[in-house]
């Protein structure tokens, strides 16, 4: 089957046809490969949700809870659980879709592990293109789900225009978590487990912390217990809510702009450096040695790519001449 007939399929509500383009994307990217899909890179969900926080903050099952309220407010929900990547097959452990097991059978639900495949932050590379594919064939909330490994979940950020934040009570230092980053990229701070001890003195050191930060729109900071449920109509709600005043006043597009940009540049880059992997292997071969320094190779290189890329110019701007003419 051909991607025009997959997507035309998955936009008529076939998930396998989805979860094939999915593959798709996956391999192209792996590869270095284009794929042509009509009208998706326009296209996005109207809601793009980050949730992300340390491993065993209760990700899951509150991700679990938040689905079955977006979808009783209407909501078609596609969710990316970005995972690590397995060492000996390359591909996602899956563990964080074991705990969203709840919404297999909903027409309206689509949950997709996404390996990390080596990418920088733990963020597939494929992710980008995924999240505009959920929006062209119908849901109107896509959510990413980041696997929760550091300071490295600050990269959820680039993909959402929300991002929510999961905590636990007695998570440590709320400075350290200033310093990874965290306390930047909240839209929302959801503290969860609330039931267990040290809820107040949590919330006490987040907010005392977002005074400091002079964020506008400031970060709200919400409870839940996610595995009976208590609070987590409250956050679905809140979440899209704070969503929508974003895209009002402009943060959300200012977002969005930058991410196009960055997309780009992580293109030229990976491209740039894939071609100096192949075409300048000399080069790096004298710097490994020691016998060219860093600063001259990289002259050498760019230079070695300006020839190889000159006769492609010069045959595209021919072609231009001679289509205007």
């Amino acid at each position: 089957m051909s991607v025009a007939e997959l997507l035309t399929r998955a936009r008529e509500g076939d998930k396998g046809a989805l979860a094939r383009l999915i593959s798709s994307i996956e391999r192209a990217v792996g590869s270095g490969e284009r794929i042509e899909l009509e009208g998706v890179w326009s296209a996005r969900p109207r809601f793009v949700v980050g949730v992300t926080g340390a491993p065993g903050a209760g990700k899951s099952t509150l991700l679990d809870k938040l689905i079955g309220a977006w979808r009783s407010l209407g909501h078609r929900v596609g969710v990316i659980a970005v995972d690590p990547s397995s060492p000996f097959s390359g591909g996602a452990i899956l563990g964080d879709r074991v705990r969203m097991q709840n919404h297999t059978h909903d027409p309206g639900v689509f949950i997709r592990s996404v390996a990390t495949r080596g990418a920088l932050g733990g963020l597939s590379r494929s992710v980008p293109t995924i999240v505009r594919l959920l929006g062209a064939v119908g849901f109107d909330v896509a959510v990413i789900e980041t696997v929760g490994v550091g300071q490295v979940e600050v990269e959820v950020v680039q993909e959402a225009d929300v991002t929510v934040v999961v905590v636990t009570p007695g998570w440590g230092d709320a400075i350290q978590a200033n310093k990874a980053g965290l306390m930047e990229i909240a839209d929302v701070f959801v503290i969860n487990k609330a039931d267990r001890p040290g809820v107040r003195e949590t919330r006490r050191d987040l907010e005392t912390m977002l005074d400091l930060g002079h964020r506008e729109p400031r970060p709200l900071v919400l409870e839940t217990v996610a595995t009976t449920g208590l609070g987590t109509e409250e956050v679905a709600r809140t979440v899209l809510d704070r969503a929508d005043e974003l895209a009002a006043r402009g943060v959300t597009a200012s977002r969005r702009a930058t991410r196009r940009r960055r997309e780009v540049e992580d293109l030229v880059v990976e491209r740039v450096l894939a071609r100096v992997e192949h075409e300048g292997r000399e080069v790096l071969r004298a710097v490994e040695a020691g016998s060219l320094d860093p600063a001259t190779a990289v002259e050498q290189l760019l230079a070695l790519l300006a020839v190889r890329a000159a006769p492609e110019d010069g045959a595209q701007e021919r072609g231009k001449v001679a289509h205007d003419g």
